[in-house]
């Protein structure tokens, strides 16, 4: 991670000021229940926030190969967790991830790792959509990129508007996905 601590690791830095909260919340911090209530919030958000300590190259690695492919590439239903910069609670769903070839292929494992980072961040849909999308055009370098994220909200689903049912869908476009109508309805299609 960039502070040095291990991937979840507790530093002491967030647990205080959960007990800080619980107390303001008209809670009793040393409750038995709450104990150990601090320490667990402060390793669950090191683990869910951990991709700012990670990078797109560190996921690929060496996992790219030439290849004269020149076909789309899909990888659907990818499983993504983040967290709602707004009112940091989660948001969850799935992301499909399509590109087309420029001479290069990357592992297909690759692909759900990039997602990872990124979700792993205090995020807005939105830009997540578009940071997946524009990594994976800088580092494959292909004739172009797709990306649809379908997510739900629990800022939406528990508070606000308390929409259970709702699903937010965004996509992000690049090169040939966005330039050429047959190749974007193709990858829509395919979804």
């Amino acid at each position: 991670m960039a502070d040095g601590t291990e991937q979840g690791g507790v530093t002491g830095e967030i647990a205080p000021l959960v007990r800080g909260i619980l107390a303001g919340l008209g809670e009793n911090p040393e409750r038995e229940g709450l104990l150990k209530t601090p320490e667990r919030v402060e390793k669950s958000l090191r683990f869910l926030t951990h991709g700012y300590g990670l990078t797109v190259q560190d996921a690929i690695g060496d996992a790219l190969f030439e290849e004269d492919h020149h076909n789309m590439v899909i990888v659907r239903d990818i499983e993504m967790y983040s967290m709602c910069e707004h009112h940091m609670l989660p948001f969850f769903g799935k992301v499909h991830v399509a590109y087309i070839p420029n001479g290069r292929i990357v592992g297909l494992s690759k692909l759900p790792r990039v997602v990872e980072i990124f979700a792993r961040r205090l995020q807005v849909q939105e830009r997540l959509t578009e940071q997946v999308a524009s990594a994976l055009m800088d580092v494959l370098e292909p004739q172009g990129v797709g990306v649809v994220v379908e997510a739900a909200h629990l800022c939406m689903m528990m508070r606000g508007v308390e929409k259970q049912n709702s699903k937010t869908v965004t996509s992000a476009m690049k090169g040939v996905f966005l330039d050429d109508r047959a190749t974007r309805e193709e990858f829509l299609r395919l979804l």
